[in-house]
């Protein structure tokens, strides 16, 4: 059986995380207590520059962070996800990031970019108000971003980043998996934000290092997928515990015992192992290139993105299959196996991992131009 290394020191936590799952999911947020074991393990600093304080961690040590804590949550490892945030932050102006990071790295981000919101310019900045949706782990953040569209002709959108005073936060988050994301609404009115707090999305960050020259738009893809990887695995590894215990009312042997169980576990593994290796091996891919001081390459790019959606779509077929094995077990809502299945369908409604990725993928294969924010 193939199993996720759980670092001992953060064992203790998720052995909690998995505990919480049903309360997280109940009440649509993940505790403040969680959050707070997440900044002691490093999870909002691992990608903060070692010049502010942070660990400045690779991409792939950071994905398998949030993948380890998304087997015993996926809703836990889709918020901790979102200690990628210098890779949005790091756009603003080096004297806003001294501003940012002087208390320390561990700035608790979350971000609704959609849909973007025009606001008026004025001198130094903008007045901004606005409704913004899908704003995960927005119930523990202590700042926030906000898609905006300045009035008078700039054509390229900006985030403006504002202090949790500033923000209301609208619980509209009734949705049929990940419910403890709390990706709820944002809600602004007529507060004005300096232009130094605002940066243009996609734009280069004012960051030095290989690690600040990784393809954003792929990273923020990517902490997403792994989450998937995570709850599949999870899946897997609630088949195997029941597997020798499960009776069947008809007296049939027990799952394990079952040939056409073994050999759709055998498929299973297979496909997971296979998809989340091809995953981490583009990954390093792109990190070896930067480290010698090479940009990555658009084919190295588009594996990237490309192997983040089969990814995400294997996970979720995993977790589907591991719910089919369990029989009528499965539809139980004591049953972790119903909530893996929802978590993982709901990841592959995400605009990153929708059939435009194979549309640009194959693009890029017969050497076409994808759409903008691919590559």
């Amino acid at each position: 059986m193939s199993a996720l290394h759980i670092c001992e020191d953060i064992a203790p936590l998720l052995n909690d995380i998995a505990a919480h799952s049903v309360d997280f999911e109940h009440q649509r947020h993940i505790s403040a207590d969680i959050i707070a074991r997440f900044k002691q393990i490093g999870v909002y600093r691992a990608l903060v520059p070692k010049v502010y304080g942070g660990d400045e961690c690779s991409p792939a040590q950071f994905c398998e962070l949030v993948e380890q804590i998304a087997t015993a949550d996926g809703s836990a490892g889709w918020v901790a996800s979102f200690g990628m945030s210098p890779f949005y932050l790091g756009a603003l102006p080096t004297d806003t990031l001294q501003v940012l990071y002087r208390d320390g790295p561990d700035v608790i981000f979350a971000g609704g970019i959609f849909p973007p919101q025009r606001v008026p310019q004025i001198d130094g900045g903008y007045r901004v108000s606005g409704r913004w949706s899908f704003a995960s782990g927005c119930m523990g953040a202590s700042i926030f971003g906000v898609g905006i569209m300045p009035e008078g002709g700039q054509s390229l959108p900006r985030m403006a980043v504002l202090p949790k005073r500033s923000v209301q936060i609208d619980p509209t988050w009734h949705t049929v998996g990940l419910a403890g994301t709390g990706s709820h609404d944002l809600v602004v009115n007529d507060v004005f934000v300096p232009h130094e707090w605002t940066f243009t999305r996609g734009a280069a960050l004012n960051l030095d290092g290989p690690l600040y020259r990784y393809p954003v738009l792929s990273l923020a893809t990517q902490v997403l997928s792994v989450v998937a990887l995570g709850v599949a695995r999870a899946a897997l590894n609630e088949i195997y515990s029941i597997a020798h215990r499960s009776q069947s009312v008809t007296g049939a042997p027990q799952l394990a015992e079952r040939p056409q169980a073994q050999i759709q576990i055998a498929h299973c593994e297979a496909e997971l192992c296979s998809a989340r290796s091809w995953f981490y091996q583009a990954i390093d891919d792109v990190w070896q290139a930067l480290l010698v001081g090479n940009d990555a390459s658009c084919q190295q790019i588009n594996a990237l993105r490309l192997s983040s959606t089969h990814a995400t779509r294997v996970a979720a077929e995993v977790a589907r299959q591991a719910l089919a094995l369990n029989g009528m077990g499965g539809i139980a809502l004591t049953s972790p196996l119903q909530r893996y299945v929802r978590d993982t369908l709901v990841i592959t409604q995400h605009a990153f991992m929708g059939d435009l990725s194979y549309i640009n993928a194959g693009t890029v294969f017969f050497g076409g131009k994808p759409l903008p924010g691919y590559l």
